[in-house]
């Protein structure tokens, strides 16, 4: 059994997307974090950073995983699937999993926060920050006319890292326009039984959009 520990963003997607798609057992804690929750000495504990989302694999010795795209190797590693055993074909995923924790994931989220959060609209801010989640857009546009999927004609952990955060791209203010085989790939995932599934977890907020990104705003300030 996985214990999860999460909330409705693309880092906590990206897990709750796997443990669907690998017919994995897992038991949902959700977490307010905007109640700064996942701050209390109790999930330091587990995750000493802080953040969502992280689990506990009951099934081995109540081990813990932090960090998403550790989480996907581990799940991955674990259950055999998603990650090739071919030298080559393994490094390529974790090439594109690594280009989405240090590129794709931090750049959409900064976006997010200056264009969405930020009670200041600085524009120089909002600019560099679009203009390279668009910028890193067109590099996994380029490799998926190539390819069928990231690392090539399979769907890896490398898809499931990387998929919920593009797929907010307009909640960013970062336009796909052209893109028409980053579209394809979206579309694609999109229609995959465990990702819809993955998407309800946890279950969706009665709080609007709007009404996020105002409560998001004034935390910003605190």
């Amino acid at each position: 059994m996985i214990e999860l520990y999460t909330a409705a963003t693309p880092n906590g997607h990206k897990i709750s997307i796997a443990l669907e798609e690998m017919g994995l057992d897992y038991q949902v804690h959700a977490l307010d974090i905007s109640t700064n929750i996942q701050k209390e000495p109790e999930y330091i504990a587990i995750n000493p950073n802080g953040r969502i989302p992280a689990i506990i694999d009951t099934s081995n010795e109540d081990f813990v995983v932090f960090e998403s795209g550790a989480i996907l190797l581990y799940l991955a590693e674990k259950t055999g699937q998603f990650l090739p055993q071919d030298e080559k074909a393994r490094s390529r995923v974790i090439q594109w999993l690594m280009f989405q924790m240090s590129g794709v994931g931090p750049m959409m989220g900064q976006a997010n926060v200056f264009y969405r959060y930020f009670p200041e609209k600085i524009q120089p801010a909002i600019d560099r920050y679009q203009n390279e989640g668009r910028r890193l857009f067109e590099v996994m546009n380029t490799q998926l006319a190539k390819s069928r999927y990231l690392a090539g004609e399979e769907y890896t952990i490398a898809d499931i890292a990387t998929w919920p955060w593009v797929r907010i791209h307009e909640w960013s203010g970062v336009d796909i326009e052209g893109l028409d085989h980053l579209k394809r790939w979206l579309d694609e995932i999109a229609e995959r039984p465990a990702v819809q599934k993955g998407l309800a977890v946890p279950p969706p907020s009665s709080e609007t959009a709007e009404e996020r990104a105002k409560r998001i705003s004034q935390m910003v300030t605190q």
